[in-house]
């Protein structure tokens, strides 16, 4: 375990006063207003080029990803969603019976989440089987892009499984958890720093993503166009990142994120508490680069190209295309 996370583990204390609702300790979100992502309404088979002025990392349209030949996905624990019933993993396709949208797993790689075709919220095993309708979206709201949330015994609260996602209603986007289990009633995750420093915007939040434990998430805001971290383990459970879009964490807590680059996405990666020392991982790129993962271990990222998944090294490299199938990324454990 690094230094960094025993010292967010050691301000557990002060967990209680960071959680503002009984279950409200899951993140959520996903941009559903276009861009290119993986909402309930995305992950088409290319991503648009967001605007200048918007954030990257919207949900693009609604059809499926088209299937290539190349998959290089054994043995790298990597996943790609195409918003259909298929996904790509362990050098294979696997048919989840149902659309997937919005994929992501468990700390363990045991199980899954995702966006069904009805635009729900369910759970399932890696195979698509024993699948578990956690929550239902109310008429007329959008739910994309859950994440995990696992608290261990040795948390001041106790062990707990949550799901973190993006609630999209037309008129704000909010950020949501749930307990991870059938018949769940989703709360307002309340985001903010405890210590009043940091003004932090409740509404226009999405693109959750959490390494799994600890309670340290990142999400991004399409107002302002920032990446922010949400900790309730730590004295200042909220801030600013930097400037960016559809983020992603490691356990240490290191975060990945899109940036507009000479008008094109690309992918950079920050420390945690290096504010401002980000290194662009697609130097020269001329095309978009998009939602971007990390390995829990921080040693790799993964991104979407227009043609296919790609993946880097955090220390900088060549990037190396590993499937020809556009879809969403994810890493399974």
């Amino acid at each position: 375990m690094s230094d960094r996370i025993r010292m967010r583990r050691s301000a557990a204390a002060l967990l209680v006063a960071a959680v503002t609702t009984g279950s409200t300790l899951l993140l959520t979100a996903c941009d559903p207003e276009g861009g290119s992502g993986g909402s309930a309404a995305s992950t088409a088979a290319a991503p648009r080029t967001p605007a200048a002025s918007e954030p990257a990392g919207t949900a693009s349209s609604g059809a499926p990803a088209k299937g290539g030949t190349l998959n290089k996905t054994a043995g790298t624990k990597l996943t790609v969603s195409t918003n259909s019933a298929t996904v790509l993993m362990d050098g294979k396709s696997v048919d989840f019976g149902t659309v997937v949208r919005d994929l992501a797993w468990s700390p363990d790689g045991k199980h899954a989440a995702f966006i069904d075709g009805d635009g729900n919220l369910q759970t399932s095993d890696p195979d698509g089987s024993h699948k578990t309708l956690v929550a239902k979206a109310p008429s007329g709201t959008t739910w994309s892009h859950p994440t995990w949330q696992v608290y261990g015994p040795n948390e001041p609260h106790g062990a707990g499984t949550f799901l973190l996602f993006t609630a999209d209603d037309k008129k704000n986007l909010r950020l949501m958890s749930t307990e991870a289990k059938a018949g769940s009633k989703p709360d307002l995750l309340h985001v903010g720093d405890s210590e009043g420093v940091t003004e932090i915007p409740e509404t226009g939040n999405l693109w959750p993503n959490s390494a799994g434990q600890y309670g340290w998430t990142v999400y991004a805001n399409k107002g302002d166009g920032q990446v922010y971290f949400h900790d309730v383990v730590s004295r200042t459970n909220g801030g600013v990142i930097g400037k960016g879009s559809q983020p992603a964490t490691d356990e240490a807590g290191d975060v990945v994120f899109v940036r507009s680059v000479d008008g094109h996405s690309h992918i950079f990666t920050e420390a945690r508490g290096e504010q401002g020392k980000e290194r662009d991982l697609t130097p020269g790129a001329a095309l978009d680069y998009t939602e971007p993962v990390i390995t829990r271990d921080g040693k790799t990222v993964a991104f979407r190209g227009p043609d296919g998944i790609y993946t880097v090294p955090t220390k900088g490299g060549k990037p190396d295309k590993v499937t020809d199938t556009v879809g969403l990324p994810a890493y399974r454990g």
